[in-house]
């Protein structure tokens, strides 16, 4: 195991092969890096140039108990938190907008997203097995 302080440290999957386009051992550290970021497994296997059925095999290839598999395991759970997290900010927050008049950017307005905030929230209530209000 690498000694560190990054909480997604783990010992890289042995490969059969050595290709070059293959799941290196730095390859492998991008990908739990991009998913410890988004939480989703085919935009972090695409952010490091591999498919998310590549990453499956590679993660059935690891084991179960593998210490790939406990940092795969963390990593969704950290950028789901992200993601969520981020979401409802987005929702509560709005994001700013740039508007234009005859191609001059003339200000900013806020927009709200009541659906993100509402999606975040049934998420939320899912996670901790409660049904959410019928309101919403």
């Amino acid at each position: 195991m690498h000694e560190s302080h990054d909480p997604f440290a783990f010992d890289p999957v042995p490969s059969a092969s050595r290709r070059h386009d293959g799941w290196t051992p730095e390859r492998q550290r991008g990908f739990i890096r991009a998913l410890s970021m988004i939480g989703m497994v085919a935009p972090a296997a695409r952010a490091v140039g591999m498919s998310p059925k590549s990453a499956y095999s590679l993660l059935k290839r690891g084991g179960p108990g593998s210490s790939f598999a406990r940092a795969w395991q963390d990593a969704r759970a950290a950028g789901r938190t992200t993601a969520h997290f981020t979401a409802i900010d987005r929702a509560i927050n709005g994001v700013e907008i740039p508007y234009f008049y005859r191609g001059v950017q003339r200000g900013v307005k806020r927009v709200y997203n009541d659906r993100l905030l509402i999606a975040a929230l049934r998420a939320h209530w899912r996670e901790e097995g409660e049904e959410p209000p019928a309101l919403i």
